[in-house]
């Protein structure tokens, strides 16, 4: 976490992960960084099991397994979802 002086106060900024943790659950916006590509594409590309699924938590919150995350970006091109009956 950064902190910075701002009229006499000082603010901490959350910054963003330097690595996806290996276990858990992510946000796009959390691992955005680390993906190669726009989220319509990974999107499409989840869709189409070649990334991995997302996970809906609710109606306007999905988040990504970091598990399959690291497997997806240790070799994209060989990646296929698994199949764990997870939402897409």
């Amino acid at each position: 976490m950064q902190t910075k002086e701002s009229r006499g106060k000082t603010i901490k900024a959350i910054t963003p992960h330097e690595v996806i943790p290996p276990t858990g659950k992510s946000r796009w916006s959390q691992i955005k960084p680390f993906i190669p590509v726009s989220m319509e594409k990974f999107r499409l590309l989840s869709n189409e099991g070649l990334a991995p699924p997302r996970i809906k938590i609710g109606e306007r919150i999905a988040m990504y397994d970091n598990a399959e995350l690291h497997r997806w970006l240790a070799d994209p091109a060989g990646y296929r979802a698994s199949d764990k009956g997870e939402a897409k």
